[in-house]
């Protein structure tokens, strides 16, 4: 009895047993739908909330060609008149990443290009809407620049950007429209189930800060905080699939991209572009540049103040050092003081620089196992930056002024000095110089003159409006936020002193914050207060005034903070930027083709040897039409370097015109006569074979007064490149 009363019990709790565990179940579910509600309401309100480990994003990656007309032009960056676009060293990329958490997306575009702007995003964006309605919009979508110096100008409509680039130039802008929505078409056609990883080290070779003196009027207590006098930090967001197969890679660096310098006159993505070169041929093997799945993308930063050129400044003409507090020289002024290295020349430099900086991004990228999780967010605001105020203590508040350039702009810097008699480091104005602008441009008003104290103003842009405002007044602020990682989009050049004030904020805990420079519209330079009194090159070039970095502060602040808060649809979205009808153009059509008696486009008027070692450089001169006249070149190439296949007996392109070992310089001669002359550096890896170097192009003549376009191509002999000359494995 007593056995069977205890088998009956422990049938009885069995049956408890089920239904608890049946109960807390169906408790549990319950709990989960409502944690996962009040996730979805509430998911904005902690910086270090994350999503489940392990929750996938949907991620896109794409790239494409954006490259613009390579003659002519005046290349964008350096201000120098003569420095018009005569070919191409490499081409130029839009590289762009889409990240979705299921319930907000975010794109970040980095292009190669000197900066974004505000024309050129207006129009990008105008073509997103018309293709994909409010899915990409100006909130959740940022453009940043590479700030290569080597790319078409153009692409502005404030008249200051529009004079030093012959105007608007639709044959620059229209390239750089396309590939950047098509850089987005690609992405948003090949979203997938993803997950990222970030990972950052530092490069101590790669950099120098060309305005110390400027860096060191900064608090010594501030200063004490860091290494260094430039940011030394790379950091990286590795893109894989669910497999774990890599599928791209951003990464940010603060240096200049002016590796190569002003006398350059081809089309160049600089140190950065080469930088995206190496690590997408490593993950695309075999493929050309700009083809293959994986897409390498090397974004600008807190670059204000950071120069490439690691041997630093001195007087070219003496060989002696250049004057410390004004960078310029006894002989020859602020001409002469130049900086270069670390290489023997500007492309050798903007190798290694680039080299180093793929090197420690790509083993950051391989050793990349910190998850990045969390919710996608973003806000943004437009902003009258001639007109903010900010208080800063109970009884004091400081405000921005109408733009304004100081004398010192006109100096440049280590990077590439003014041809006048401009210095760094002016705090008082030059009575021969004012004069000329007064009688020229008209003086600045006493009240932006007392704004922009201690800057002597050289010219009052903000102040100027004919034919169009010369100056922007209308900008970008914007945040995204990709789980632990916040991208401060900056329209403009940050000091490095300047970054770290936006990076220390407290909003954002638990969180890497990032500057992405030259974004979404360009306003110069941005130092801090006491950058700014001494006026170098970087503070006569912060056009808002002295506490133009206390503003943008503020407004980073305001939109971290309603990100945090979940209040980012309380934000003002501001006064919206004008969209101008009335821009002109400097830039003539190009003239017809000429050529010489007794030959056509294409043949060839310097040939090649019949035979090279690995190593040496293969060069081959054609009768060419203008560039200009090829129109759209993006995926398209004036030169291959092709290897005879005696397999197939076919002709293989394994070299063109986006490729670092390839030069296409084009040379403008009288009689409209042009000649393209084509390098090939022979690489240590190249294959001994049977090689041909191919040249395309299109010349213009006029039938009556109608012109008339014609493709043509011409090609090499062919030659041998074997490993020595005495014998040939051929």
């Amino acid at each position: 009895m007593a056995g069977k009363k205890c088998c009956r019990l422990s049938a009885l709790q069995m049956v408890l047993i089920v239904l608890l565990v049946i109960v807390t179940a169906v408790c549990v579910a319950l709990a989960a739908v409502l944690i996962k509600k009040k996730q979805k309401i509430f998911k904005f309100s902690f910086p270090s909330e994350t999503n489940p480990q392990g929750t996938p994003y949907l991620i896109g990656v794409g790239r494409a060609d954006c490259t613009g007309p390579p003659a002519e032009i005046p290349l964008m960056g350096y201000a120098n008149s003569q420095q018009k676009a005569a070919g191409i060293h490499t081409r130029l990329y839009s590289r762009a990443f889409i990240i979705d958490d299921g319930s907000q997306r975010v794109v970040f575009v980095t292009v190669d290009v000197g900066m974004i702007s505000q024309r050129l995003r207006l129009e990008v964006l105008k073509a997103l809407k018309e293709k994909y309605g409010d899915l990409y919009r100006h909130d959740n979508v940022v453009l940043s620049g590479t700030h290569t110096h080597c790319g078409p100008a153009g692409y502005f409509q404030y008249t200051l950007f529009m004079l030093a680039g012959n105007g608007y130039i639709k044959a620059s802008i229209e390239p750089l429209v396309s590939g950047i929505v098509k850089s987005i078409d690609i992405a948003h056609s090949k979203m997938k189930p993803g997950r990222i990883y970030r990972n950052k080290g530092e490069i101590y070779d790669s950099s120098l800060n060309r305005s110390p003196h400027s860096y060191l009027n900064n608090p010594e207590k501030e200063r004490s905080r860091y290494k260094a006098n430039t940011d030394k930090q790379v950091l990286v967001l590795k893109f894989t699939d669910l497999d774990g197969d890599g599928i791209g890679m951003i990464s940010w660096f603060a240096v200049h991209a002016v590796s190569m310098n002003y006398t350059n006159r081809m089309v160049s993505s600089d140190n950065m572009g080469y930088a995206s070169y190496l690590l997408e041929s490593d993950k695309n093997p075999g493929e050309l540049p700009g083809q293959g799945g994986f897409v390498a993308g090397f974004s600008s930063s807190n670059l204000g103040d950071v120069s490439p050129n690691t041997r630093g400044p001195y007087c070219v003409n003496t060989g002696l050092p250049c004057d410390y507090l004004n960078s310029s020289c006894p002989i020859g002024g602020t001409k002469m003081c130049q900086s270069f290295g670390p290489g023997a020349d500007m492309f050798d430099s903007t190798q290694i620089i680039g080299h180093n900086i793929y090197m420690k991004a790509k083993e950051l990228y391989a050793n990349a196992v910190d998850e990045v999780t969390g919710p996608v967010r973003f806000a943004h605001q437009w902003v009258n930056m001639t007109d903010v105020t900010v208080k800063i203590n109970d009884t004091h508040t400081v405000s921005t002024c109408k733009p304004a350039m100081g004398h010192s702009f006109a100096a440049g810097t280590i990077d590439g000095g003014g041809d006048l008699n401009f210095t760094q480091g002016a705090v008082e104005g030059d009575p021969f110089w004012d004069g000329i602008r007064d009688a020229l441009l008209g003086p600045p008003s006493n009240e932006t003159q007392k704004c922009h104290h201690p800057k002597p103003i050289l010219i009052s842009t903000g102040e100027m409006n004919w034919p169009l405002p010369w100056h922007p007044q209308i900008v970008d602020v914007q945040i995204i936020v990709i789980g632990s990682v916040a991208v401060l989009a900056v329209p403009g050049e940050m000091t490095e002193a300047s970054s770290r004030s936006c990076q220390r904020g407290d909003t954002f805990k638990n969180t890497e914050v990032v500057i992405a420079g030259l974004s979404n519209i360009y306003t110069h330079y941005i130092t801090t207060y006491e950058e700014y009194q001494v006026q170098r090159y970087e503070g006569a070039s912060t056009i808002y005034g002295p506490h133009t970095l206390t503003a943008y502060l503020h407004k980073f602040r305001e939109l971290a903070k309603a990100i945090v808060q979940d209040r980012v649809s309380e934000l003002p979205v501001g006064p919206e930027p004008p969209f101008f009808t009335n821009v002109f153009s400097l830039m003539g059509t190009a003239a017809a083709d000429g050529k010489p008696e007794n030959t056509s486009f294409g043949e060839v008027l310097e040939q090649v040897l019949p035979l090279y070692r690995q190593g040496d450089v293969v060069s081959v001169t054609f009768v060419a039409g203008n560039p200009r006249h090829s129109g759209d070149i993006r995926d398209k190439t004036f030169v291959t370097v092709e290897i005879y296949d005696n397999r197939t007996e076919t002709w293989e392109v394994v070299y063109n015109d986006a490729s670092w070992e390839t030069r296409f310089h084009w040379l403008k001669g009288s009689n409209r006569e042009s000649n393209a002359t084509v390098e090939w550096h022979i690489p240590q890896s190249a294959p001994t074979g049977f090689y041909r170097i191919r040249h395309f192009g299109h010349y213009k003549e006029l039938q009556g007064l109608k012109p008339i376009i014609t493709p043509y191509e011409g090609s090499s002999d062919v030659f041998t490149v074997t490993s020595n000359y005495y014998y040939s494995d051929n």
